[in-house]
């Protein structure tokens, strides 16, 4: 994930929405003060309508279009309301209006802008250059683009791969983790695969070119991501697809409120009073105030509790999610191994001197597995000398002399493997079971001992896991490209349902698609670069930000900063909760416009108690969303982590040194 580092952020002010929203707002300010301060009435109304032509001119544009396409676009009621209010005297009101209205779609704009930038930079993970093999035997430095199906291909310790394809020759390790989420470094040898933009260890390759670069695995998954975000893009409030079918209604019924009572001999005056006292009685401001308060006080809530969800329109679709599906590694897990246990295979040695005899040969080594080893031994308090003759053969294991004999502690795949005792082969076997890695650990040649290693589970994941089928009703599923039995293990672990296992990010966003043509609404929980395309196209991404990738960080829709999985559950809940306020107020807003539509209609409203009428329903339903901000955040997640704004600074580093 070092490479994500390389990212060119869009910087806000490189945005013009967002250069126009902030000359709004500071002329808002202006006009603000020159109002407060008792100032002549043509000064503050040309601060006013400046805010009115620098914030609204392209919200106004965009309705004039749509209009053109017979569609009434909310950008544009929004531009003519203000202008309404500017008509009737209330001017501060109006540039209010434009200020927030511009000042959310520069966020918007904003939010494009990165997750453009984070799949522009995981286009780079691929190497731009490689050494290729020509028919003469001789290697020559070529662009990465210019590899064609068949080329032969020298990748060597420390590099990037730049294409998919199928090892030739050579033997090593390679990180795959940045495509398929595994733990561990997998050994590579003749005849295995390898993916574009993952990192060889400490052996030289030599890889045959089975597809184009442009049909890597990398490119596929910067395609899916931005795919799925453009279509997320386009997803609005429930209540915004509401009001754009309310609002054409209401305009076609105050003409006719207008028009019809002329024909019947009303005064034009009498006829227009009431036509704008309709128009003002049946506008949908308490309608759109019924979701947004409860929905922002949500998201506030959340945010104290350390999670940070994106938008309304993200926690709108929390509040609906019936399925969950966690990745495994580094979301579940820690992505780190650690020790299981030690089995002793000789009658002269028990488990202790086993893992101390291990760990003076890894002591030397660099690989994870070798670096849990000595942290074993280490905990344990063994004493661990330092072996010399130190010999790493890439791909197989590492070996030394300790104390005069000469230890080996290699993969059970391995020579080793082949002449294993009994009492070894059955340690091997029940730790594969468990989805463990299993090394084996020889002295002058004899197979003394196995250890087992496995990834870390976090520890508060059996209760994160728990609460969200509580809150769902449906065991959360688990997707890795981690082998299945790793996988199954680790699901009975947690108490997760069904488990997919062994895929690559298209079949995560496979799996997902599937849980949605079932009927299901699905938040997909991950942290990896491999994750970021279900993130996009599930309902809900969640990252969890401690050690999320950049790319995870901008796809996702929601981030649990603090880094604890409980936030998962918890902005489930509080999701929840805003929703039944929602309700609430949708019905409270409904009765108040019904009553005094029907009093306009039926017989002579006063003007200014309709808009007394619709101002006190309208500050109704805010107040009732906005009590929502009294409840403390999650108290599974108020108590984990420190201070918000620290752990966002966290987050943020861990993103630009990942």
């Amino acid at each position: 994930m070092a490479d994500l580092a390389r990212i060119r952020r869009t910087r806000p002010w490189e945005l013009p929405e967002m250069r126009w929203a902030a000359a709004a707002l500071a002329l808002f300010l202006v006009g603000l003060a020159a109002w407060s301060g008792g100032m002549p009435a043509w000064s503050y109304w040309a601060a006013y309508l400046a805010c009115y032509a620098t914030g609204g001119w392209e919200p106004a544009l965009a309705g004039l279009r749509a209009l053109r396409h017979r569609t009434l676009d909310v950008d544009l009621l929004m531009v003519v309301a203000a202008l309404g209010a500017a008509a009737i005297g209330q001017i501060t009101d109006g540039a209010l209006l434009i200020v927030i209205f511009a000042t959310s779609g520069a966020l918007e704009a904003l939010a494009t802008a990165r997750t453009g930038d984070s799949v522009r930079g995981l286009l780079d993970l691929a190497p731009d250059t490689a050494v290729r093999v020509g028919p003469d035997g001789v290697e020559r430095r070529v662009r990465a683009a210019e590899l064609a199906v068949g080329d032969t291909v020298v990748v060597r310790p420390g590099e990037r791969v730049p294409a998919d394809g199928t090892v030739v020759g050579g033997a090593s390790e390679v990180d795959r983790s940045t495509v398929t989420g595994e733990p561990l470094p997998v050994d590579a040898a003749p005849g295995d695969s390898v993916y574009a933009g993952t990192r060889n260890g400490t052996g030289v390759l030599r890889v045959r070119v089975d597809k184009d670069p442009g049909a890597s695995v990398v490119a596929r998954i910067a395609a899916m991501v931005a795919e799925a975000s453009d279509t997320k893009a386009r997803t609005q409030l429930m209540i915004e697809r509401i009001e754009q079918r309310y609002s054409i209604g209401m305009v076609a019924v105050t003409l006719a409120v207008f028009v019809i009572p002329l024909f019947f001999g009303d005064p034009l005056d009498r006829a227009l009073l009431r036509a704008m006292t309709f128009m003002i009685v049946a506008s949908p401001c308490a309608v759109v105030l019924a979701t947004m308060p409860p929905l922002l006080a949500a998201m506030a809530t959340a945010s104290r509790g350390g999670v940070l969800v994106k938008s309304a329109v993200a926690m709108e679709r929390l509040a609906a999610v019936t399925a969950v599906a966690f990745d495994k590694t580094g979301t579940l897990t820690l992505g780190s191994p650690e020790v299981s246990r030690t089995y002793s295979a000789a009658t002269d040695l028990d488990e202790g001197e086993v893992l101390r005899l291990a760990a003076a040969v890894e002591g030397g080594s660099e690989h994870p597995l070798g670096a849990a080893i000595t942290a074993a031994a280490d905990r344990a308090g063994l004493d661990t000398a330092v072996a010399s003759g130190f010999v790493a053969t890439p791909g197989r294991g590492v070996a030394g002399t300790v104390g005069g004999r000469r230890v080996t502690v290699e993969s059970a795949t391995g020579p080793a493997g082949d002449a294993m005792s009994e009492a070894a082969a059955v340690a091997v076997s029940e730790s594969h079971a468990r989805g463990e890695t299993a090394v084996l650990v020889t002295v002058d040649g004899r197979t003394v001992g196995v250890i087992a290693l496995s990834d870390r589970l976090r520890p508060e994941a059996p209760a994160a896991v728990a609460a969200t089928a509580a809150v769902t009703g449906t065991p959360p599923s688990v997707l890795t490209g981690d082998n299945r039995a790793a996988a199954t293990a680790l699901a009975r672990r947690v108490g997760a349902g069904a488990v997919v296992a062994e895929c690559l990010p298209e079949d995560k966003v496979a799996a997902l698609r599937s849980m949605s043509a079932a009927g299901a609404t699905v938040a997909m929980v991950g942290d990896g670069i491999n994750d970021a395309p279900a993130l996009a196209v599930a309902d809900v991404g969640i990252a969890i930000g401690g050690a999320a990738s950049d790319l995870a960080l901008q796809t996702a829709d929601v981030v649990v900063v603090r880094d604890d999985l409980r936030g998962v559950p918890a902005v489930l809940r509080s999701a929840r909760r805003a929703r039944r306020v929602a309700v609430a107020n949708l019905a409270l807003a409904a009765t108040g416009i019904g009553a005094l539509v029907v009093w306009d209609l039926v017989g002579t409203l006063p003007l200014p108690l309709g808009v007394a009428g619709h101002e006190g329903s309208t500050i109704l339903v805010c107040l009732n969303g906005l009590r929502l901000l009294r409840r403390g955040p999650d108290p599974a997640t108020a108590r984990v982590g420190g201070p918000l704004p620290g752990r966002i600074r966290e987050v943020r580093a861990a993103a630009r040194s990942a």
